[in-house]
């Protein structure tokens, strides 16, 4: 699926559930509820300020946290900091600036 498509989708939705670890940027980001089916993740931020729940890889643990999505009882996930898409930009500066230097 073509990845704006897919974004939509993300977008739109009233909660994830996934095994990937891009996934739950996305979610965290759009703010959508999440869970992973995972025990941990290359992604700590998603579940310490986003709106990812890491809930193991049991299927049956799945359950409280979707009726917690369904019910609206879902966390209120933030935006890491620097996650504001200027990440080229401060990359351009740093270059910039060690080259005025250097």
């Amino acid at each position: 699926m073509p990845y704006l498509e897919f974004i939509y989708l993300i977008k739109n939705s009233a909660g994830i559930i996934t095994d990937s670890g891009g996934i739950t940027e996305e979610a965290t980001v759009l703010k959508v509820p999440c869970i992973t089916l995972r025990n941990t993740t290359e992604r700590p931020e998603t579940v310490t300020m986003g709106s990812n729940i890491l809930a193991g890889t049991k299927p049956e643990n799945m359950i409280e946290y979707i009726k917690d999505m369904v019910n609206g009882k879902w966390k209120k996930g933030g935006i890491p900091e620097l996650w504001d898409g200027k990440t080229a930009e401060r990359i351009i500066e740093k270059i910039s600036n060690d080259i005025k230097y250097n």
